[in-house]
């Protein structure tokens, strides 16, 4: 399944060559990603994505996945929200709802409670990547606070700043029950310690 179109591009930082565009890898990509990513690898058929508005914003849900075979079948009172269903009746479910996990499932009995973060994957700014660590350590915090008895994940974009804190994160976050998985431009996820 071809993810091209989870980065934006966007013109770079003031006074920076227009032929090097920042690339954003945004936070409701990096949902839709992971959750792609978990019907390609767990036993589920259903996935929930809890976006807020903002996220909303920086990605056309609905268009995504109807670009890979889902269709609405179930309207919400948000109009980005709602439930698609592919051919092989695997459901996504969209549903803003603050106080949950972005993205979770159920699998043989089992919870799964991912965390995302997105931000610039790519720019001359320096400042927009050392975001990305912060990012990392704090949905790490997030999980933290979650009771016992989910698996818990913290995803972020895949890149050589999450990567070099994802590793130092690794053995601590595993010791808590979390783990970290790095999504690339092409919606592979790549888990970190294992």
């Amino acid at each position: 399944m071809n993810f091209d179109d989870l980065i934006v591009e966007r013109p770079p930082t003031a006074g920076k060559s227009l032929d090097q565009p920042d690339r954003y890898f945004y936070e409701g990509a990096v949902m839709l990603a992971y959750a792609m990513h978990l019907f390609r690898t767990e036993p589920i058929r259903e996935v929930k994505i809890h976006p807020d508005g903002q996220h909303a914003r920086q990605i056309d849900f609905q268009s995504w996945l109807e670009r890979r075979g889902f269709r609405r079948i179930a309207t919400a009172r948000r109009p980005f929200a709602g439930t698609f269903e592919d051919a092989e009746g695997r459901c996504i479910v969209i549903h803003p709802r603050s106080g949950l996990s972005d993205v979770t499932a159920l699998a043989n009995g089992i919870v799964i409670e991912a965390e995302c973060k997105g931000g610039a994957i790519a720019t001359t700014h320096p400042g927009r990547l050392s975001r990305l660590d912060k990012g990392l350590c704090e949905i790490v915090g997030r999980l933290m606070m979650k009771a016992p008895g989910s698996r818990l994940v913290a995803v972020m974009p895949a890149t050589d700043v999450t990567r070099r804190i994802g590793r130092k994160l690794a053995p601590r976050c595993a010791a808590a029950g979390i783990g970290i998985a790095l999504v690339d431009p092409r919606g592979r996820v790549e888990d970190v310690g294992e």
